[in-house]
């Protein structure tokens, strides 16, 4: 096989940043000379190498170079965009002039337009998440390979596979406003993972593992990765059903994360001034027990989501989310915060790092502490309504009783409303899993339904 580097690599990100900023500012000019009032741009340009192995046997190797030039003008309050790949300057000129054909046709809308000028990031720093893996083709196989060869070769159960994977990647992004705000960034994200079919016939079982990291430094070994992908496939050999009933439900850290995803959704400006969420004008009000905290920490070193300023160029802040159990604030752009008569709290575009507080130990103190009930390490289905907050969903994990685990358990659903579950959580342990903006340990509900015999 021909040696592949990673040949997609953006080289120096920093030439590459200051041509697209200059890039930037010629677009904001024409945006300019058409009549615009106001207008934003958003360069970026991405690069990847992606592996799959097999049973031994490569079955992909791929490298991608990407980049997309976003054009946003604003005729007084109506707006328009366009967008184009295409560095030519007849192609940018077409993409300006689409971009105000638009605007020129579309309702006034008393929301749009940039952020507030006052609001504009002025401390540019980075949070140390530029760290490319020059890794060959050919080495990055010799990973995914020994991984998947790890987990095969732990236990003798592990009769298949469903293939391991590493994932290297870079991104640069400038985002440029009329303002006179020009942000730059630029990330670096890498993987390493397997997943594996422990049993046979209709009694095989699928579980896998996986570490990501800003830097290949962060990574587990991919020995590791295999053994506790294997651990975890065959620990779910011979499952049981359990009886329908109300019982605790300890969300392993893996599973924990989607409970705060489902708030993050509920307190979102698109869903608030949609009122399409089950938790309109909750702001100051006792979601949580009183213990319950989670911070947004946007400046935290290595950071998924860690970033100076937002997708409007607003300054990011570190502040609560919850405080005392109490929703101290919603999630809101400068678009959905006009929309509800607020001001924007710098997160358009999403939350930057997430950090639930913890009141427990480990996990094996968590497991102790609920004595008995359910474990869940995986969810099925997106049975979620926004509006009322009724939440059902499949599960699989395992049965706990005098705080030991007994024994694996698939096919329940587990039941509940999320208003409900929020205040019913007892404990968050330290155990948290750090492969995830959202930095949480397992949380304990205290009462859940679960349909299971």
């Amino acid at each position: 096989m021909a040696t592949l580097t990673h040949a997609t690599s953006l080289g120096d990100s920093h030439a590459r940043l200051d041509a697209l900023a200059e890039l930037s500012q010629r677009l904001l000019e024409r945006c300019h000379a058409s009549g615009a009032s106001q207008a934003e741009v958003s360069c970026s340009e991405e690069s990847g190498l992606n592996v799959n192995v097999r049973m031994g046997e490569v079955e992909t190797v791929e490298s991608t170079r990407d980049r997309g030039i976003a054009v946003t003008v604003y005729f007084g309050q109506r707006k328009g965009s366009a967008s184009t790949a295409d560095l030519r300057e007849d192609s940018l000129d077409a993409t300006v002039a689409q971009a105000c054909a638009i605007a020129r046709y579309t309702e006034h809308d008393s929301a749009a337009g940039l952020a507030d000028a006052e609001l504009m990031a002025s401390d540019l720093r980075e949070f140390d998440s530029w760290h490319p893996w020059a890794i060959e083709a050919d080495h990055a196989i010799d990973l995914a390979t020994a991984c998947e060869a790890a987990g095969r070769e732990f236990d003798r159960r592990v009769e298949n596979s469903d293939g391991a994977s590493v994932g290297s990647g870079e991104s640069i992004g400038v985002y440029a406003n009329s303002h006179g705000f020009v942000g730059r960034e630029r990330s670096t994200q890498h993987s390493l993972g397997c997943a594996l079919i422990a049993g046979s016939g209709d009694a095989m079982q699928r579980d896998g593992w996986y570490s990501i990291g800003l830097s290949a430094d962060d990574l587990q070994s991919a020995a590791t990765i295999g053994r506790k992908a294997a651990e975890r496939a065959v620990s779910r050999l011979d499952p049981r059903q359990i009886p329908t009933g109300d019982y605790p439900v300890l969300y392993a850290a893996e599973s924990a994360r989607s409970l705060i995803g489902h708030l993050i959704g509920a307190v979102s400006g698109g869903a608030l001034y949609r009122r399409a969420s089950f938790l309109l004008d909750s702001a100051g009000t006792q979601l949580f027990p009183e213990w319950f905290a989670i911070d947004e920490l946007p400046f935290m070193a290595r950071g998924f989501r860690s970033s100076a300023f937002d997708a409007e160029g607003v300054a990011t802040h570190e502040s609560p989310l919850v405080k005392d159990g109490v929703l101290q604030r919603y999630v809101l752009g400068s678009y959905s915060a006009r929309k509800l008569g607020l001001r924007t709290t710098g997160n358009a575009g999403g939350v930057h790092n997430l950090q639930v507080q913890a009141n427990s130990g480990d996990f094996e103190a968590m497991v102790r502490g609920m004595g008995r009930g359910l474990l869940v390490t995986e969810l099925m289905g997106q049975g979620v309504n926004t509006i009322t907050g009724d939440y059902s969903r499949g599960a699989a994990g395992f049965w706990v009783e005098n705080g030991q685990i007994q024994y694996p358990v698939d096919g329940i659903t587990i039941a509940g409303n999320l208003k409900q579950m929020f205040a019913a959580i007892e404990a968050v342990g330290s155990d948290v899993d750090p492969r995830s903006h959202v930095r949480t340990g397992s949380i304990l509900v205290g009462k859940m339904t679960v349909a299971g015999e």
